[in-house]
């Protein structure tokens, strides 16, 4: 039969494959606006229109499209490239961070707005939540979604020099609205093959044997990768700027598994199908091993060593307990510290894994490209990452390559949230790379994001306080184990980063730490929003409450008599950190915001009849980048046409990083943004960049652009005096020219005089910093929130949070990054959790199966920023992408301790724990049932 079926008014005539979805359809043809999240229907970001209706095009058989109209993202616009009002509602509200699901936003915004009217109005659009049933975000918090559906217009247009503190829309809006934004996999590789791993079904096990001979004969086959086509060398999956902070634990293709999910074999075909069934094929004989899934049990004598066999120069702590990395310390006396308490209270919390959940999943794609001097060919890496830099450096030390040899390039990446620092498809595709000289891509399903990618760690922490009558803290005592599953990945680290600001935001004579990584056969934990503060801040704010309470004093009071001040030090157990520093203070003003909002507060008056109401507060600390120097380039030129060119190393992935950098030289060059263009992510572009992480985009990556902007600046007044004749002092830069005592000089005309004068180096300049010192950023989360007695199910009257980030860049986005935290956080803290069997397997390998925050599930946040200006980050600004998730939990906890009298110790508190607890809790005074209340 013949086939015909209209995109975006182009007709097409190739028939579908068999069983072929309209999203793989699409995208083969180009329409790259069409995202892959998911495969099942559940995030919303293929949506695409079919004869006007909304269709998950992941879900939508090609050939029913036969003879219809499909319309994607790119085809809204008008056919002359006017915006679709639904685009310019979006990029006017800035309705998107990393941008992955907006796509799917749209087409079902414009598929509603469409039909207002008609006899198809269902009134959805004035019920957002049954509207957006089926999309997901993982970044925004869904606020700026419906403020961009409502029309609400957030973004500004400052005069010259005038961008910072204001809330410039981000650069990529347009190319994100119109599905022309290019990720990862949004480019077409001639030639390119195809990868699917093969993974183990055990959780620990010896390969003893693996025939490919069936697997090779499959039609499209080209290889099948087995751990004797790898380097014998071990390195870490983390990238970190200085490698030794991580254990060099794992190899590319093991001969040995470690849980359910590592990969065993790679297949490269012609197609993804052909490489499935090439796994498929693969004949694997394993010896089964003795395997350990809790990390208590696997620092037992006895216990199954998972790494036996490994030397000291790997790094592990101590290889036959199971512990990637341990910290012991104290301060004073611990014991002496609670013999001089007149309360003490003691008590275990626990956190559990939490998937990153970014839409676009990891992967990358390896091709070959000739060398600019014609010499030969160099390897390219396009990666969905936060690190290009320290990537390209472990691809090259892992496979002898000079790095000259190497490039890697990030598009822009659909989110991100730490667990793309990591390098976990770049080794193995570059593997294939160099074994066939062919381009080779590799995209992770949803399903291998939960079991092949990694974890929040979950946390046990066990922690003693005590306090005197009067709220004093006399000491503090934490007992820290994280389980780091199969691979000390960031374990070592996250550990460590756990026990520091957690603890030096209070004052106590008396401190002791213990804390473990440990090893367990479960799926591998790694980088994660907080980076372990989050969840030992649930336990340090939850006993901080609990503490206060039993001492009969307002938790505000106790914790302002108790934390830190300005210009004190910050005393840990695992040491001071020299290069941190409180270099400004807005922890008074957080907790002064929290105590309005009580004061002022009338939620619960929302409450239905015979719930239970209640308050919580918690706070954090964090520093504003990592220790030991995170390291960032930039590069500022003038350009031909008299507008300038920033290039900076660090990668975009909706943390706002590239708008903060124009503004940052908008204002350095007293120009508007409109006249920088931005190259960045790209290892050609800067001599070095450590990553976008750690909070580190505008702290550090911005600090660079700020020293090379405004070293520029300098360099320009001196070219137009020497070549005006001028006094330099009377020479005034202007958006687009210097006025030099009356006399005009066109930037361009300056770019001009420089190339004829052989002075290119005067009209560019760079910028360098290297991370330290530090400052510290706070912030504090408040909720008032109900409690069904009768069947836990928790509403959210009202939620704020205050903000310490320094002078605010652009407020915007930093409200976004704080409403996309709280939203994240709230995700983890009521219902999602990576659920694991008894062997270690994952069993939540799906969206459907793990629970993410959906639109209906996330309250509108009030976000207040703190006046404070601070003397390191780059003109008085901090970090602020990390630190919003911190205090949720704690805050949550205490707001339900508050409501119902029972001190939740363990994340996530789902419905089912809520009312179970409250069962149990029935006969206890005062609290009563719906119904009982009701009947009184």
């Amino acid at each position: 039969m013949s086939f015909d079926i209209e995109v975006n008014a182009q007709h097409f005539d190739t028939e579908p494959r068999a069983g072929q979805c309209l999203r793989t359809y699409l995208r083969e043809r180009g329409w790259f606006g069409v995202k892959k999240g998911c495969d099942a229907g559940d995030c919303g970001a293929c949506t695409v229109h079919v004869d006007g209706e909304p269709v998950h095009s992941c879900l939508y058989p090609a050939v029913r499209a036969q003879d219809r109209s499909v319309t994607t993202v790119e085809g809204l616009a008008s056919p002359e490239g006017e915006l679709h009002p639904v685009q310019q509602k979006f990029l006017g509200a800035q309705g998107f961070q990393c941008g992955f699901c907006t796509a799917g936003f749209l087409m079902t915004t414009a598929a509603l707005e469409a039909e207002q009217g008609t006899e198809h109005d269902d009134g959805k659009l004035s019920d957002l939540p049954r509207a957006f049933k089926g999309n997901i975000c993982r970044c925004t918090g869904y606020r700026a979604i419906e403020d961009s559906v409502r029309g609400v217009q957030h973004t500004e247009r400052p005069c010259a020099g005038k961008a910072v503190g204001k809330s410039l829309g981000a650069p990529a809006g347009p190319q994100v609205v119109t599905g022309t934004a290019r990720y990862t996999f949004d480019v077409e590789v001639p030639g390119l093959l195809h990868m699917k791993l093969l993974r183990s079904p055990h959780p620990h096990a010896r390969i003893v044997s693996i025939d490919t001979a069936d697997a090779l004969r499959v039609p499209g086959v080209h290889a099948v990768l087995t751990h004797e086509d790898a380097p014998e060398t071990l390195y870490s999956s983390a990238r970190h700027e200085h490698p030794t902070e991580d254990p060099d634990d794992t190899r590319v293709l093991d001969d040995t598994v470690r849980y359910v999910g590592q990969r065993v074999a790679a297949v490269v075909a012609d197609s993804e199908q052909a490489a499935e069934e090439g796994c498929r094929r693969v004949e694997v004989v394993y010896e089964q091993l003795p395997y350990v899934t809790d990390a208590e049990k696997a620092m037992a004598p006895g216990a199954p060593v998972i790494h036996e066999g490994k030397g000291p120069e790997v790094r592990i702590s101590r290889v036959e307990d199971n512990v990637a990395g341990e910290v012991h310390g104290e301060i004073g006396s611990v014991a002496d510290g609670f013999a001089d308490a007149d309360v003490v209270y003691e008590e275990t919390f626990r956190t559990q894994r939490v998937q990153h959940a970014s839409l676009e999943t990891h992967g990358c794609v390896a091709y070959f490209e000739p060398k600019e001097d014609g010499t030969g060919e160099r390897l390219t890496v396009r990666s969905s990452t936060q690190t290009p830099f320290l990537t390209r450096r472990a691809l090259c030390a892992l496979y002898g390559l000079p790095e000259d040899e190497v490039r890697v390039v990030a598009g822009r990446v659909g989110g991100g949230f730490g667990g793309k620092q990591e390098m976990l498809t770049e080794d193995i595709v570059t593997l294939a790379a160099l074994k066939l000289r062919r381009p080779v891509k590799l995209e992770y399903t949803r399903a291998e994001q939960f079991y092949g990618a990694t974890t929040r760690h979950p946390f046990t922490i066990g922690i003693k306080v005590g306090a005197r009558t009067d709220g004093t803290l006399t000491a503090i005592q934490m007992r820290v184990v994280s389980n780091t599953g199969a691979y000390g990945n960031h374990g070592p680290a996250v550990m460590f980063h756990s026990v520091g600001e957690s603890f030096a935001v209070y004052r106590a004579p008396h401190k002791k730490v213990d804390a473990f990584s440990v090893y367990t056969n479960v799926v591998p934990a790694g980088a994660f929003r907080g980076y372990g503060l989050g969840q030992v801040t649930f336990a340090v704010e939850s006993v901080m409450d609990e503490l206060a309470r039993r001492l009969g004093m307002d938790p505000l009071v106790f914790r302002e008599k108790n934390i830190i001040g300005p210009g004190e030090h910050m005393l840990s157990p695992i040491g001071e950190e020299e290069d941190l520093h409180i270099a400004s203070y807005g922890l008074d003003q957080c907790l002064g915001v929290v105590r309005k909002a009580i004061a002022e507060d009338t939620s619960a008056e929302q409450a239905p009849e015979g719930w239970l109401v209640g308050q919580g507060t918690a706070m954090a600390m964090i520093a504003t980048g990592p220790p030991g120097g995170h390291y960032a380039d930039a590069r500022v030129s003038l350009l031909a046409d008299g507008t300038y060119d920033i290039a900076v190393g660090t990668a975009e992935f909706g943390n706002g990083t590239t708008t903060v950098h124009k503004q940052i030289t908008a204002g350095a060059l007293n120009t508007t943004e409109d006249r920088l263009t931005v190259r960045q992510s790209d290892t050609d572009v800067v001599r070095h960049d450590t990553g976008a992480f750690g909070s580190a985009g505008t702290v550090v990556a911005g600090k660079a652009v700020l020293l090379a902007a405004g070293s520029l600046a300098e360099r320009l007044r001196t070219f137009a005096a020497r070549h005006t004749g001028v006094a330099r002092h009377l020479c005034v830069l202007g958006a687009e020219a210097f006025d030099c005592a009356g006399r005009v000089v066109t930037l361009k005309e300056l770019y001009e005089a420089a190339k004829a004068g052989g002075a290119m180096d005067e009209i560019a300049a760079d910028g360098h910093w290297g991370g330290s010192p530090r400052s510290v950023a706070f912030n504090a989360q408040w909720f008032r929130l109900a409690v069904d007695p009768d069947t836990g199910e928790i509403r959210i009257l009202r939620s704020v949070h205050a903000a310490d980030a320094g002078k605010v860049m652009n407020p915007m986005q930093c409200r976004g990054q704080v409403e996309g935290g709280v939203a994240q956080a709230l995700g983890a803290t009521l219902f999602e959790t990576v659920r694991v069997d008894d062997r270690g397997e994952v069993t939540t390998a799906a969206f459907r199966r793990y629970r993410l925050p959906q639109y209906a599930d996330v309250p509108r946040t009030e976000v207040h920023f703190m006046e404070t200006t601070d003397a390191i980050g780059p003109l008085g600004a901090k970090s602020m992408s990390e630190s919003p998730f911190n205090p949720v939990a704690p805050a949550f906890a205490n707001a339900l301790r508050d409501a119902t009298g029972i001190r939740f110790t363990e994340m996530p508190v789902t419905r089912d724990r809520v009312w179970l607890a409250l069962d149990r809790h029935r006969s206890v005074p005062g609290c009563v049932t719906r119904a009982e209340r009701s009947a009184s």
